[in-house]
């Protein structure tokens, strides 16, 4: 089964400042050659730790930064999701 999340983030923001879109695929590159896992499993991990939403959000202070500190941020966010879970 194919993952609709990438297209469906895509059609949230078709027509809108195309800096947010690729700050988001920028990030989720960067991801996955920080962790070097498919893109696939990155998008899927991001996408689960609500970290895309996060990206979108905060874009206007986390374009910003650099992608250590980007990659920091978003273990962070990642590690808490998964601490979240974890206690469920």
């Amino acid at each position: 089964m194919k993952d609709n999340t990438s297209r469906q983030y895509v059609s949230d923001y078709t027509g809108q400042d195309e800096s947010v879109p690729v700050f988001v695929s920028f990030a989720i590159e960067q991801y996955k050659h920080h962790k070097g896992i498919p893109g696939s499993e990155a998008m899927h991990i991001l996408s689960e730790a609500g970290v895309l939403e996060h990206l979108v959000e905060y874009y206007d202070v986390m374009h910003q930064q650099s992608a250590e500190w980007l990659m920091e941020e978003i273990d962070a966010i990642v590690e808490r999701h998964s601490n979240r879970e974890n206690q469920h």
